[in-house]
């Protein structure tokens, strides 16, 4: 293409392999140079992202695999003994029973590393912080964003196109709060019923097509007229069904779900999307436990699972539902990035304060599980945060949503809603995320 990239980033640790091959330009380019001089000056052109917040979500070789795929030839143009090359990816040099590592390999052969939000920088330096004797700098952080043009619902961006005007992208750095206040609780109200009408046309569209489960389960219909309703609170729990993201904490206590439910006054209706790893048998057992529950309930009619979480599925969904649902097991959200798409669109988070939420949550602009709080044992913290969670939804989330005013408006409820609008959608917008890294890392000559 003719582009002379001044950085290489590095996304997770997949790619170092790549400063092998800025090293072996290097020495091409300057004969008679060692490695240590090339690494030094492909340690300028890098920076490494890591997304993994546990040591064994990071990928790790064996030498024999490296040995046959790098060769002795390969290795002495480089100017490294086999020992040497081992020794790049490991935390301790000297260590041979130690695998080679793509992170503290990519974290050697980079200037700066960050982590994906202010929690996970914190968590993923401790994790290597053996190699900052090494002369490795500890990990920062730049949180993650998301493309608020993508994300932002087509109805919502016509509404800020007549209010604000065709110019509202740029008010978000500058602005936002003041031109939110132009736009009226009707008028926000009138756009996120008319998203949620749109989720709930898609739903039953979903399912009449056998697209929301296989035989067998809750969503095994022929009519689908009485399936979820526009003036039920909706909430929306979308991702991959892996154990750590704890799927099962709302049905830990099966029979108070239910009656949360089925109030005859305030019901709860939910969607689910995502998809089990084929080899992850314990999340799949989790989806098989979802979709069959039934005790003479409402839950049939209350309760949806689309298969193959896709972006038409998660437009749907961060669009149309009332509340955004995320339990992850703390601290193993590294980020998350749904809940931001969602708050983009008023849509509440109720979520545990892990990954970007305790950065996003002010108290006002959704809803927090729990604490901070650490606990020695999964069991425990999954048990008092499971019963934190329904003690939120019905003494707080769902009194609120059904409180209406005389016109039928839920104020507090649009009005926590403008928050998270206002509050949110500048802070985690992609257009911050790359001033970060423009400003933190991005830094000609290795200079930030």
């Amino acid at each position: 293409l003719g582009i002379q990239p001044e950085v290489f980033h590095l996304n997770e640790g997949h790619s170092a392999f790549l400063t092998l091959e800025l090293a072996t330009e290097y020495i091409n380019a300057n004969p008679g140079s060692s490695f240590a001089e090339a690494a030094a000056a492909v340690r300028k052109q890098c920076v490494f992202t890591t997304h993994t917040p546990v040591a064994a979500g990071n990928d790790v070789f064996s030498p024999d695999q490296l040995s046959s795929t790098f060769s002795d030839e390969y290795l002495a143009e480089l100017g490294l003994s086999e020992t040497e090359f081992f020794g790049l990816g490991r935390v301790d040099p000297t260590d041979d029973s130690e695998p080679f590592g793509m992170t503290p390999f990519a974290l050697r052969m980079s200037r700066a590393a960050n982590g994906v939000s202010k929690m996970h920088g914190q968590v993923s330096s401790d994790l290597w912080k053996e190699m900052y004797e090494q002369g490795v700098r500890p990990i920062d952080h730049v949180t993650n964003g998301v493309h608020p043009p993508t994300w932002i619902a087509p109805a919502f961006q016509r509404l800020y196109d007549e209010r604000i005007g065709d110019s509202w992208p740029a008010a978000m750095s500058e602005s936002w709060a003041e031109k939110m206040r132009q736009i009226s609780d009707a008028e926000i109200w009138a756009v996120h019923e008319r998203l949620k009408e749109m989720l709930i046309a898609f739903i039953r569209e979903r399912t009449l097509r056998g697209e929301t489960g296989p035989h067998s389960t809750i969503n095994e219909r022929r009519e689908t007229a009485d399936l979820f309703s526009k003036e039920v609170l909706t909430i929306g729990f979308a991702r991959r069904v892996a154990q750590y993201k704890r799927w099962d904490l709302i049905f830990s206590d099966v029979e108070r779900l239910l009656k949360i439910v089925d109030n005859d006054e305030r019901p709860v209706q939910f969607v689910f999307a995502g998809k089990a790893h084929p080899q992850d048998d314990t999340a799949k057992e989790i989806l098989r436990e979802l979709m069959s529950i039934n005790h003479g309930s409402g839950w049939q009619n209350r309760a949806v699972f689309i298969q193959d979480y896709d972006q038409e599925v998660a437009r749907y969904l961060v669009h149309g539902v009332d509340v955004w649902m995320n339990v992850p097991r703390r601290p193993h959200e590294a980020s998350g990035t749904s809940g931001m798409k969602a708050a983009m669109n008023g849509v509440l988070n109720l979520s545990v304060l892990d990954g970007w939420w305790i950065e996003g949550f002010n108290g006002s602009n959704g809803f927090s599980v729990g604490d901070l709080r650490s606990f020695d044992d999964e069991a425990e913290v999954d048990r008092i945060e499971g019963d934190l969670l329904y003690r939120t939804l019905e003494e707080v989330v769902v009194p609120l949503y059904y409180d209406r005013d005389e016109n039928r408006l839920p104020r507090k409820w649009i009005g926590m809603m403008r928050n998270a609008i206002t509050t949110l959608t500048p802070a985690f917008s992609s257009d911050r995320m790359v001033r970060d890294y423009v400003q933190k890392f991005y830094g000609i000559d290795g200079e930030s």
